[in-house]
C-alpha cells in the first residue's frame, strides 16, 4: 500500500530527496522523503518474493511522485543484520542504482532503523511528553535456536537518541538477563520497549517484564514492522552529515558467519593444516 500523505521528519537539516529501503525481514519497506517530509512508502509483506517486487515497488514510488534519478540526493540502504538472503536484495538494488546514478549511498542499521521506528509509534500513542524519563528500545528480529538479532537503544525526553549496545546475534535467554542488569543500574530507563515480531521471543520478553516488575521500570512489548520512513531519516542524518558508503566495498552486516561460510572456513583451515603437518 502506497502512503502519500506528507508527515514531518525531525532533524532532518537540508531539503534533500532520499529514496530509502530495507529488506532484511519479512516486510519490504521502501520510502522517499524530500525536504525532510515523507512523500510516499510502500510496505510489502511478501517475504518470499522482495526478488520479485523491490524494484518495481522503487520504479513506482518514483514515477507516483514523479521524482526522477537526476533529483534525488541519496539512496538510504537497511544493511541488516536480518535475513540472509533477504537483506541482500536492497542492498544489491541500492549499490546497483547508486553506482549507476552517481548518487551517494548510505548504509542503516536494520536493527536502530527497528528501534527508531517503534520510537516513533510509541510517541504517537502516548504522546510527547507524556512518557517523562528515558526510554529504551530493543529490537529484536528471530535468528533460531533461541537466538534473536538485537541492539540497545535510548531515546532521551529532549530527543536525543543514542546507541546503546552494538547490533549482534544473541541468546534472547542471556540478553533478556544481560537487560535486568543494565536496567537496575544508574541509568535505569522509565521504559523498555521491545520491538520487532515478538512471536518467537514472546516469552522471554515478558520475563523482562518479570524481572523488573519491583524496579520501578516498565516494560511494554511493541510488535512493529519495519518501515521505509525510518530508514529515510536516519539515513537523512547520515547524509546531511557529509557520510556515505563506498558503493563497491559496501556488504550486508550478517553479525555472523553463514553455515556455508562456516563449512567453508573449517575445509580451508583443514587444508591447511594438512599442508603445514607435511601430508
Amino acid at each position: 500500500m502506497t502512503e502519500s500523505n506528507l508527515t514531518p521528519i525531525t532533524d532532518a537539516g537540508e531539503g534533500k530527496t532520499v529514496l530509502a529501503l530495507d529488506t532484511s525481514t519479512a516486510a519490504l519497506a521502501c520510502a522517499l522523503v524530500r525536504g525532510g517530509r515523507l512523500l510516499g512508502s510502500i510496505q510489502s509483506m511478501a517475504e518470499r518474493n522482495h526478488s520479485v517486487f523491490t524494484v518495481s515497488h522503487v520504479k513506482t514510488l518514483l514515477a507516483e511522485h514523479g521524482v526522477t534519478a537526476d533529483e534525488l540526493d541519496g539512496i538510504a540502504v537497511g544493511q541488516g543484520p536480518g535475513s540472509y538472503t533477504g537483506m541482500r536484495i536492497a542492498v544489491t538494488l541500492g549499490k546497483t542504482l547508486a553506482w549507476a546514478w552517481g548518487k551517494p549511498l548510505v548504509g542503516i542499521s536494520s536493527l536502530e532503523a527497528l528501534a527508531f521506528g517503534a520510537n516513533r509509534s510509541v510517541m504517537r500513542e502516548i504522546g510527547e511528553g507524556r512518557q517523562a524519563g528515558t526510554r529504551w528500545f530493543v529490537p529484536i528480529m528471530d535468528a533460531r535456536r533461541g537466538q534473536a538479532y538485537t541492539a540497545l537503544f535510548a531515546a532521551e525526553e529532549a530527543g536525543a537518541w543514542e546507541r546503546l549496545a552494538e547490533d549482534g546475534n544473541r541468546p534472547m535467554a542471556d540478553w533478556v538477563d544481560r537487560l535486568a542488569e543494565l536496567a537496575q543500574e544508574n541509568k535505569r530507563p522509565a521504559l523498555i520497549c521491545i520491538a520487532g515480531d515478538l512471536t518467537v521471543h514472546e516469552a522471554q520478553a515478558r520475563r523482562l517484564g518479570e524481572l523488573l516488575r519491583d524496579q520501578g521500570v516498565a516494560c511494554r512489548l511493541v510488535p512493529f514492522d519495519m518501515d521505509g520512513e525510518a530508514i529515510a531519516e536516519l539515513g537523512l542524518r547520515r547524509l546531511n552529515a557529509g557520510d556515505s558508503d563506498d558503493v563497491h566495498a559496501f556488504i550486508p552486516n550478517y553479525t555472523q558467519l553463514t553455515e556455508a561460510e562456516v563449512n567453508l572456513r573449517a575445509r580451508r583451515e583443514a587444508a591447511a593444516a594438512e599442508g603445514g603437518s607435511g601430508k
